[in-house]
């Protein structure tokens, strides 16, 4: 690699079927192989953080990382992780265990709204639905994140949740074709809900649709969900991460390498 690379991002993508990562220029180009293992089952955070380590130790130097994680963060602590399970994840630490771990500056934030960084124009309302084991979703307004709504999680059509209305389980169960129809109305129900300007469709999935999309609606490569890392240190973005006061609350967070901040 060459020594004018500048500022190298190790970028992991964590979903549940893989757990991605790959090294990024300042330009978010990918300088390094594109590395992808299973997600083991369960996974609690000590079989996670043992693929995380290997995936970085099989890469060269990097100065900084960012994870995109199934759930919802705060700060770096996780608060939810519907499929990689949510008691086992529960309040842990994960910027702050990286950054020691690694001796780098770690962000950690949602893998829909990491995704969305990746994808986004900066104007208007943009959204994001990830299409995947569970659906993912991001909001971004001219550019900048929205506070997280947790959209896989919330009742969609007959007591199901967005996750079993059109997750992996649904697809699986239901085939192409009418999966996709589930698909086509969770559209029209976000669309009513949000009144986007434009939609992206991302995830493993959306490569299974066949729909005949308006211009608003696009199917974006699943590579953003490791690509948008480098967007986590745009200066534009210190808001999400910067340290509350000692008595307030945050929405996301940063850590530091080690000697810094928790």
């Amino acid at each position: 690699m060459s020594k004018k690379a500048g500022v190298l991002t190790l970028a992991f993508d964590v979903g549940g079927t893989g757990i991605k990562g790959a090294l990024l220029d300042e330009k978010a180009h990918m300088v390094s192989d594109h590395l992808h293992v299973q997600t083991p089952h369960p996974a609690p955070p000590d079989r996670v953080l043992p693929i995380l380590r290997d995936l970085a130790g099989r890469l060269p130097r990097f100065d900084r990382v960012s994870v995109g994680f199934p759930g919802v963060v705060r700060r770096g602590r996780i608060l939810t992780a519907p499929h990689l399970g949510t008691v086992a994840w529960h309040g842990f630490r994960l910027a702050e265990v990286l950054a020691k771990e690694f001796g780098k500056p770690t962000r950690v934030l949602n893998d829909a709204e990491v995704q969305g960084f990746g994808v986004v124009g900066g104007r208007g309302l943009e959204c994001v639905l990830t299409l995947g084991t569970g659906i993912g979703s991001a909001i971004f307004h001219d550019g900048l994140l929205t506070p997280h709504l947790e959209l896989g999680q919330h009742p969609l059509h007959k007591k199901k949740t967005y996750d079993e209305y059109i997750g992996e389980a649904a697809l699986e169960a239901k085939g192409h074709k009418r999966w996709g129809r589930r698909v086509a109305r969770t559209i029209g129900v976000v669309r009513t809900l949000l009144n986007f300007d434009v939609l992206y469709l991302g995830g493993g999935n959306s490569a299974h649709l066949d729909l005949d999309l308006p211009k608003d609606i696009k199917i974006v490569s699943n590579s953003a969900g490791i690509t948008g890392g480098v967007r986590l240190w745009d200066s534009r973005n210190e808001q999400l991460f910067a340290l509350p006061p000692r008595r307030g609350l945050a929405m996301h967070g940063v850590v530091g390498g080690k000697g810094g901040d928790p």
